[in-house]
């Protein structure tokens, strides 16, 4: 069974963005299927996200800690024209982060979750 987890301000950047669960459950759907766009290194992968109104290609891009199989973290999400790629520093910053979710234990999500440190994706097992 796949979790889908979101940081808190990743979700703000959705709202922002008009970017519903639905389509983050697409994108792990493709992910499962092998279309990444960039494996980025220690379980942190780059993915190609469209936009209401907007192709894929000039849409958006999101950080998505994985292990590609049960567990996914939404962790960052930039639009395509308000820059063109995170830095190596960042990319450093963001691997450790996809690292510590990736490894929380169960009752370490469980609290997590509990205290909105993490927020779960609604519903994708249905929407998918």
């Amino acid at each position: 069974m796949k979790q889908l987890f979101k940081l808190p301000s990743f979700n703000k950047w959705m709202r922002q963005n008009r970017v519903t669960d639905v389509s983050l459950c697409e994108a792990v759907e493709e992910m499962s299927k092998g279309l990444i766009d960039a494996e980025l290194g220690a379980g942190l992968v780059k993915k190609r996200l469209a936009l209401s109104g907007q192709g894929k290609r000039g849409g958006a891009r999101i950080l998505v800690a994985t292990n590609k199989r049960e567990r996914w973290f939404f962790l960052f999400g930039f639009r395509k024209n308000d820059r063109d790629n995170i830095s190596e520093n960042e990319k450093r910053v963001w691997q450790e982060l996809a690292s510590i979710h990736l490894n929380l234990s169960k009752p370490e999500l469980d609290c997590a979750l509990l205290n909105h440190k993490l927020l779960e994706v609604k519903n994708h097992e249905e929407e998918v």
